[in-house]
């Protein structure tokens, strides 16, 4: 084993003689462009839905169809958070680069089959679901073995800056994305998906021909009934969460629903197996004592908080902007989706300036100072937020998506970075998949939450609002009733999809007011009127629950110690 370990540490060197250009540099370019290329996907998609909902005949705003939209939106990070620390392990045991291959094969076959998607109404929602998924089990054998694998080829002293480089190309990606898929989408929605098959195809074939296994393999026995209650459990939990926010029982949430609440209790249970079957088991898919390492914990806690305190928050600002902002200063709602994402922009500098910079620093001084800085610098930042008005000055909230962008930014690379360190080189796979998974979790978790607060903000006055301004425009008694007791998330998903909700939701009531009437009712400053006070004090709820995740963020940041790398790990790198 030792002679098997030793033989694959020396290849890096073997190959920077052979090759004029460092290995290195030839796995971060690739790990980079595998990021890239998933970022790009899931934001491009956000920027389509309306016109892959319209490709495919089907209104993604009737009550029957809301389940499609948010599996849309949340099925692929559900996927992805379940299977990433699976393959991370499996990595551990059988190579790296070999998951990290095949995850990039998976990811742009899926492409093809999504943009090749046959079925209309609920069987093309269905078909398009699923191939997402499919995608997200290619993402999930990316993200769990690239952080990995350039841990194996950069030492300790560059780390940080390898690991913040993935991450401003996941962020830069999200952004190309959001303005591509616009682009696109106006052609044809199938574009949106085909766009990353070339980018797959190039990545596919330039992994398998560049890239070697240069760290440590452990094969060991496959931890099945680990595997098992790990993905049964926190697929139980990020299912309920789903359920949460579809209404139940004529609440707007569904939160009292038995269903949802048996999956949450039926996840945690299963999660408490995992913790036993690990503890009893000779060869564990996780090895639970590396929660004994104090940087690893503390940075994975880092992580899952920051994730939850963020995760959910651009579709907030998105909201805001494409249901209040962006009409109030005279985009139609058709055009606000693509602007929402250029005028998001600031927030993307701030974190492709801050996680280079502060990843380089990280691999000098150590990433304490710097992940506790930037949740402190968040918390500050999301309690400035609650000053803005719902029209707002732009310089005002472009400062503060700059200074947003830049804390976490400031926090992600060194954190990344310091947990990678702090683990045995043959480990490295399952610490960035659990590294991975608390990122991925914390997404729907603070969609969950988000949603949920400003549900219950929006329930308690725009009811009146809206049956009041409906009424005062000659919209029946009935209707104006009927629209006034829906879900928010009818109403903010319609912005959020660049439709105009009160025209789209009246239906053909629209059609029969009288044209002075239907000008207001259908214009862009009546719905951004109607919502704009009680959107802010929605939003103030989840604005002071971000704040508080990133302090407590911040103490966890500050517990890691001093600079760490684990003896082993950086034994194993000085061999190569």
């Amino acid at each position: 084993m030792r002679m098997e370990a030793q033989m694959s540490t020396e290849q890096p060197s073997a190959v920077a003689k052979r090759d004029r250009i460092p290995y290195k540099w030839i796995v971060l370019t690739n790990t980079t462009i595998g990021v890239l290329m998933a970022s790009v996907a899931n934001s491009s998609l956000l920027i389509a839905l309306p016109e892959v909902f319209r490709g495919i005949k089907l209104n993604p705003l009737a009550p029957e169809n809301f389940m499609y939209l948010l599996w849309m939106l949340m099925g692929y990070g559900l996927v992805l958070s379940v299977l990433v620390v699976t393959f991370g392990r499996i990595g551990d045991m059988f190579g790296r680069v070999k998951m990290y291959n095949l995850g990039f094969l998976v990811f742009s076959v899926a492409s093809v089959a999504l943009s090749l998607v046959w079925s209309t109404g609920p069987a093309g929602a269905i078909e398009i679901i699923a191939f997402r998924m499919v995608q997200a089990v290619g993402g999930a054998m990316l993200m769990a073995n690239s952080a990995a694998i350039l841990t194996d080829v950069f030492p300790s002293n560059e780390r940080g800056m390898a690991l913040g480089t993935n991450q401003i190309a996941g962020l830069g990606g999200g952004f190309v994305g959001l303005v591509l898929g616009g682009l696109l989408a106006a052609v044809n929605w199938r574009l949106v998906f085909l766009v990353n098959v070339p980018i797959g195809l190039f990545g596919t074939v330039w992994a398998y021909t560049k890239l070697r296994d240069t760290g440590e393999r452990h094969p060991a026995r496959i931890d099945w009934l680990g595997m098992v209650t790990f993905a049964l459990g926190l697929g139980l939990i990020l299912l309920g969460v789903n359920g949460g926010l579809q209404p139940y029982g004529g609440l707007n949430t569904g939160w009292t629903n038995p269903a949802v609440l048996g999956e949450i209790a039926a996840g945690v249970l299963s999660l408490v197996g995992f913790v036993l079957v690990e503890r009893h088991t000779a060869e564990p898919m996780f090895d639970m004592s590396l929660f004994k390492i104090r940087p690893f914990a503390a940075g994975n806690i880092a992580v899952l908080l920051s994730s939850v305190a963020n995760g959910g928050m651009q579709f907030m600002f998105i909201m805001w902007l494409q249901g209040i902002w962006l009409p109030l200063h005279g985009y139609s709602f058709e055009q606000t989706p693509m602007w929402a994402g250029i005028f998001m922009l600031p927030l993307t500098v701030g974190f492709m300036l801050s996680a280079l910079v502060f990843g380089r620093l990280s691999d000098k001084y150590g990433a304490r100072p710097f992940a506790t800085g930037g949740m402190l610098l968040a918390a500050a930042t999301f309690a400035m937020m609650l000053t803005l008005p719902a029209n707002f000055s732009y310089a005002a909230f472009a400062v503060l998506l700059f200074m947003d962008g830049l804390a976490f930014g400031m926090f992600s690379a060194p954190n990344t970075a310091a947990v990678m360190n702090s683990v045995p080189a043959r480990n490295r796979g399952v610490a960035a998949g659990m590294r991975s998974t608390a990122q991925s979790v914390g997404q729907p978790l603070s969609m969950g939450v988000f949603f949920s607060l400003m549900v219950f903000g929006l329930s308690t006055s725009v009811p009146s609002a809206m049956f009041n301004g409906l009424t005062a425009h000659h919209v029946a008694a009935a209707t104006a009733t009927t629209l006034s007791k829906m879900p928010p998330t009818g109403y903010l998903f319609s912005a959020f999809l660049g439709f105009n909700p009160v025209k789209t939701l009246l239906g053909p009531a629209f059609a029969a007011l009288p044209a002075s009437d239907a000008a207001v009712v259908g214009g862009k400053t009546f719905f951004p009127q109607l919502i704009g006070t009680p959107f802010i004090h929605g939003l103030a709820a989840v604005l002071m629950f971000s704040a508080i995740m990133c302090l407590i963020a911040a103490g966890a940041s500050w517990l890691r110690g001093g600079k760490f790398v684990h003896e082993e790990a950086e034994k194993h790198h000085m061999s190569a």
